[in-house]
């Protein structure tokens, strides 16, 4: 059973920049796509980033050119750098194991989800 763990999330200004990490266990994430969503309060989920096992990568077009999704396999490990982070940018960010190999936006995609990460920026 594969578990997934974010960390990094916390406050930060709007113009600043956080770093979330998801750290896998119970399995590998190698092979799969690896995602990250957002969850806003009274807003339903949505895609916000994915990676592929080789490296391409998909974005949100809210946050494209502002986040940077990475990877590290052997790791088990998943990133995302979010800089000039906006207010609207708040929200719990969890990662996901997709049962595919290549990057997709749809929630039914993904298979394994973390607990989230609270991500807050103050105006």
């Amino acid at each position: 059973q594969v578990q997934l763990a974010e960390s990094g999330g916390g406050l930060a200004q709007a113009g600043g920049s956080l770093r979330l990490s998801c750290a896998a266990s119970g399995g590998t994430l190698s092979i799969f796509v690896m995602g990250w969503f957002r969850q806003a309060p009274g807003k339903e989920r949505e895609f916000v980033a994915a990676i592929s096992w080789s490296g391409s990568t998909l974005y949100a077009d809210s946050v494209k050119g502002r986040f940077t999704i990475s990877r590290d396999n052997a790791k088990n490990t998943v990133f995302v750098q979010m800089n000039s982070l906006k207010p609207e940018d708040t929200a719990v960010y969890y990662c996901a194991r997709s049962r595919y190999r290549f990057p997709g936006t749809g929630f039914g995609e993904y298979n394994y989800w973390g607990q989230g990460t609270q991500v807050t920026v103050s105006s």
